[in-house]
């Protein structure tokens, strides 16, 4: 049996042959003989196609400012692999995550699991054990057939619903309403973050009687003339500042998670409210890093709806310098659709290959075709990887000009992992 956790990482990666298998026969199976009770006294579960991560960094931040003892299971990571399974607000460490896989090679005999399926069961056998009071656990993909579906949330939330894994989850919205409806309970309330959700997911929480909590119709975010901004809901209203967490979406994020936590009835005092908002923090959502002359502005914005997100950002914090962009995608994702919204508030290009960092990554010479008719060919260079695209950009930027890396969370690790490497400045 391996020893170190890197050991059992390329293990698990290895041991099914799809990078991606959804159902829940083959892992139920193996909670089963794990025997996996509850992760938490309440649980929440998060998805969604943008905003999960940090719905579930608010609900988090939020509820152990009010003293809760809270476990968080998110997906994926950046830099380790322990960033995605937290507990009482610390990353678990490598010898707890090997005891972890251990029971589950225990448990699996000759049950073939995928990568995300090992590290959800480990995430549920170590919150088992910690004693909490509260687990959030993020959906991987889709929802009804994703291995965090294993586990009855108290609460269920759906943060947004927009076209992503399209060959899983379906062409439209309202087939990928239906995919992400599966995380809804009977007689659960379940939080819709949008205030138009697809009928697909209404008609699924209708029919098993589960309370739709509805943004902008059953809780409210108003801004507050005076700074920061309000969340409402009949009867109860709270003056919040704004989350340390930037973009405008954040506070639509934030108030999710708020319905949320007072869906469950767990004691929420305001000042915990406040100080969660603050508290709230995702890298690479929206990241600032100064580095020498430079600053670099990261964001895992994958899918068109998360660089709608993005260009509304932009759009907003002009004033803060022109922006040239390194960008580099995986195979699956609708490259135009991504390019687009941005293409009008980027001066320079700079588009990298993922190749090298997954199978399913894009090199530069394929994502340069893709981009074809969305990008002015004059404002676009090619490098084969995301750390020579930051430096170029960098060697090339005019002072006061910032760079914004964006297109996946490979793309974001990668250009962490190069700023760590003291990229050379000009």
């Amino acid at each position: 049996m391996p020893q170190s956790l890197d050991a059992w990482l390329d293990r698990i990666g290895r041991q099914h042959p799809q990078s991606i298998a959804l159902g829940l026969e083959r892992v139920g199976e193996v909670a089963a003989r794990l025997g996996l009770g509850r992760p938490a006294r309440r649980v929440v579960t998060v998805g969604g196609t943008n905003g999960k991560g940090s719905t579930v960094a608010f609900v988090e931040a939020i509820a152990r400012a009010a003293g809760h003892r809270v476990g968080a299971y998110t997906s994926p990571h950046l830099l380790r692999y322990n960033e995605r399974v937290r507990i009482d607000g610390a990353d678990v460490g490598d010898a707890d995550l090997v005891a972890a896989f251990e029971a589950v090679e225990a448990a699996r005999g000759d049950t073939p699991l995928t990568y995300f399926e090992y590290g959800t069961l480990a995430a549920l056998w170590l919150f088992e054990r910690a004693e909490l009071d509260l687990a959030v656990l993020e959906v991987g993909l889709g929802g009804r057939l994703d291995a965090v579906n294993l586990v009855d949330p108290d609460v269920a939330v759906i943060t947004t619903v927009d076209l992503d894994h399209a060959e899983w989850l379906g062409e439209d919205r309202e087939a990928v309403g239906a995919e992400k409806a599966g995380i809804i309970r009977a007689w659960k309330p379940v939080v819709l973050g949008e205030r138009d959700p697809p009928s697909s997911v209404l008609r699924r929480a209708y029919a098993l009687g589960a309370s739709a909590i509805r943004a902008q119709c059953d809780f409210f975010v108003d801004s507050d003339p005076d700074g920061g901004w309000r969340w409402r809901e009949p009867g109860y209203e709270v003056a919040l500042p704004d989350p340390a967490l930037a973009a405008p979406v954040q506070r639509e994020n934030a108030a999710a998670a708020i319905a949320a936590l007072r869906a469950l009835d767990l004691a929420l005092p305001d000042a915990a409210l406040a100080a969660g908002l603050r508290a709230a923090v995702v890298p690479g959502r929206l990241q600032c890093v100064r580095h020498g002359d430079a600053t670099f502005v990261l964001d895992v914005a994958h899918n068109p709806q998360a660089a709608r997100e993005l260009a509304r950002w932009l759009a907003a914090s002009a004033d803060q310098g022109a922006v040239r962009a390194v960008f580099a995608a995986l195979a699956d994702k609708d490259i135009a659709g991504i390019l687009a919204p941005l293409a009008g508030q980027v001066v320079r290009w700079h588009l990298a290959g993922l190749g090298g960092d997954t199978p399913r990554g894009l090199d530069a010479a394929s994502l340069r075709a893709r981009k074809v008719g969305v990008l002015p060919a004059d404002a676009v260079e090619t490098a084969p990887d995301v750390a020579t695209a930051l430096a170029a950009a960098r060697a090339t930027a005019a002072p006061g000009e910032r760079i914004l890396v964006f297109g996946s969370f490979y793309t974001v690790a990668a250009a962490l992992h190069a700023l760590e490497a003291e990229v050379p400045s000009r």
